[in-house]
């Protein structure tokens, strides 16, 4: 029951990275992997905020206001100084790994003796259980930290996919989507398309931060090394969430892509349970992501070909 418990409870943080993927990636097609830099930066800002008695909301407000500045930095590089999408997310990513070690002061900050929004949760959940540290849940017993993190994650994420479905139905939002979509259509509407992509790179980033901040919470520490291959752990997610609901509306399509991080992580979980060596979990992720692409791909062209054979027959 604890694994369940933590495999949820860490799907629906990194479900913000997910999110923040989806929005660079499916919105504006952009390829930014400045996520895997932005997470730690969240990580960090929050933890060398938490370490110094900063209140754990304005600790993680701090976090996404960082990953927002990142995001920025990453839009500014592509839209005024015309260096490629790709190679400014590598840029910023690059440069981020030396700033994180100074937000932080050295490469590792443990949170154990902080209080933490997890710290917060538990004690709620004891003071409604009565000062009990668990409970039994069918059978099982469940600690007050596993279940306190499991509901403020869920909380958090409930209110940040509703807040960007709100989002992305403004005026601003539609704006930002139709960017994406067609970017000649927007600059005759009198648009601009830079500052579309640069406020859509920095909500993306934004909310890969917040999911780094909420990260460290949980786990107790904060690491510059623990943004590594990230970017490729939220495609994943949106990969399977598009498979999930197969639809392109929006509601759906955000509501799928944090189901797919919640199994995704579940997967990961069975699968080292089951004595996958967590040494190639990253390699099993690019794989996963790689058949992901691949194969819908495949099966498509298969379809269209024996479609076109039955056609040709029935004609002749």
């Amino acid at each position: 029951m604890t694994l369940l418990i933590g495999s949820l409870s860490i799907g629906l943080i990194l479900s913000l990275l997910a999110l923040g993927v989806f929005i660079s990636f499916r919105v504006f097609a952009f390829p930014d992997i400045t996520a895997d830099g932005s997470i730690t930066l969240g990580a960090a800002a929050a933890a060398a905020l938490l370490v110094r008695g900063v209140d754990p909301v304005l600790a993680t407000a701090a976090a996404f206001a960082a990953g927002m500045l990142a995001g920025a930095a990453t839009g500014t590089l592509h839209t005024r100084f015309k260096i490629h999408g790709l190679l400014s997310g590598i840029l910023v990513m690059t440069a981020l790994y030396s700033v994180n070690l100074h937000v932080m002061g050295k490469s590792n900050v443990p949170l154990l003796s902080s209080t933490t929004l997890v710290t917060r949760a538990e004690r709620a959940v004891v003071s409604l259980m009565g000062g009990a540290t668990s409970f039994s849940l069918l059978g099982w017993d469940v600690a007050a930290r596993d279940a306190g993190a499991l509901l403020a994650a869920f909380a958090v994420i409930a209110a940040s996919g509703a807040i960007l479905y709100a989002f992305f139905r403004t005026n601003l939002g539609t704006a930002m989507r139709a960017t994406g979509d067609n970017t000649q259509m927007v600059r005759a509407l009198g648009i601009s398309d830079s500052a579309m992509i640069t406020l859509g790179l920095s909500l993306s980033n934004g909310l890969v931060a917040l999911s780094g901040a909420l990260l460290a919470q949980y786990q107790g520490f904060a690491d510059v090394q623990m943004g590594i291959g990230m970017v490729v752990w939220g495609l994943a997610s949106v990969i399977i969430g598009e498979a999930l609901v197969g639809v392109r509306q929006l509601g759906p399509v955000i509501t799928g892509t944090i189901m797919g991080s919640v199994l995704f992580r579940l997967l990961v979980a069975i699968a080292l349970r089951w004595g996958l060596n967590p040494n190639d979990l990253k390699l099993i992720t690019a794989l996963f992501v790689f058949l992901a692409l691949v194969v819908p791909r495949f099966v498509s062209h298969r379809l269209a070909g024996k479609l076109g054979r039955k056609g040709s027959q029935a004609h002749a």
